[in-house]
């Protein structure tokens, strides 16, 4: 059984809510740390920990993995099909690779509510790409409502998993740019009716002309949305 035992933290004051960051695939938690700047200095009283997923990367011996992409779509075709339907449906396979990461995930967060005294309402978790579709699974899964969860570049993912199984319903930001290369725009509208239908309450941002990445705007976005709740 995979932990989680690599991060980098940021506590700013006396912390009374928890930001969880997940980085990508094919990332890591320093290279993610790099671009958290413009976020990082809008949050007071907090503590944002970003873990390491503790999976080497199938692709970059020197990356990290939330789980195997390559063992659900080893053509990466999510990337080529031609609609978000067949999109959504390669993606619904990745069941056993969610349900996986968020085993070591779960108990890294319920250590680190115990360690600053906090409960789940204080609660935000992130990421990025496949980092952002942990988060919003890892959000849905929870026992009990997280503060809020934000995805940059995500996708709901495996819809018929989670409507079948979710817990949780919390407040959810959805970032995503308009031309990004690697998970479709589409994404952005199928997830938020997804959420909704769920019983989520959902907020977007759309970065004009942005590719497959963290921009300042999303991040001042993000920072936003945690400091309202």
């Amino acid at each position: 059984m995979y932990g989680i035992t690599e991060e980098i933290a940021h506590i700013n004051g006396q912390p009374q809510k928890l930001v969880v960051f997940l980085h990508g695939y094919i990332d890591n938690c320093e290279s993610l740390n790099k671009n958290l700047p413009p976020f990082l200095e809008r949050l007071d009283n907090c503590a944002i920990h970003l873990p390491q997923a503790p999976l080497q990367c199938e692709i970059h011996e020197r990356k990290r993995q939330w789980y195997s992409m390559h063992e659900f779509d080893p053509d990466d075709a999510r990337k080529f099909v031609g609609s978000m339907k067949e999109c959504a449906a390669i993606y619904n396979k990745m069941a056993p690779g969610f349900v996986s990461a968020n085993e070591y995930l779960e108990p890294y967060i319920d250590s680190l509510l115990q360690e600053y005294q906090l409960e789940d309402k204080d609660l935000y978790i992130c990421g990025f790409s496949q980092g952002a579709m942990l988060a919003i699974f890892s959000s849905l899964m929870r026992d009990n409502p997280i503060g809020g969860c934000i995805s940059f570049s995500g996708i709901i993912a495996p819809h018929t998993y989670l409507h079948k199984h979710a817990k949780s319903f919390p407040n959810t930001l959805l970032i995503h740019g308009d031309a990004d290369n690697l998970v479709r725009f589409e994404a952005l509208d199928y997830t938020h009716k997804k959420l909704e239908k769920l019983g989520c309450n959902v907020e977007e941002y759309v970065v004009g002309g942005g590719l497959h990445r963290i921009t300042p705007d999303g991040l001042v976005k993000a920072a936003e949305f945690i400091a309202s709740h």
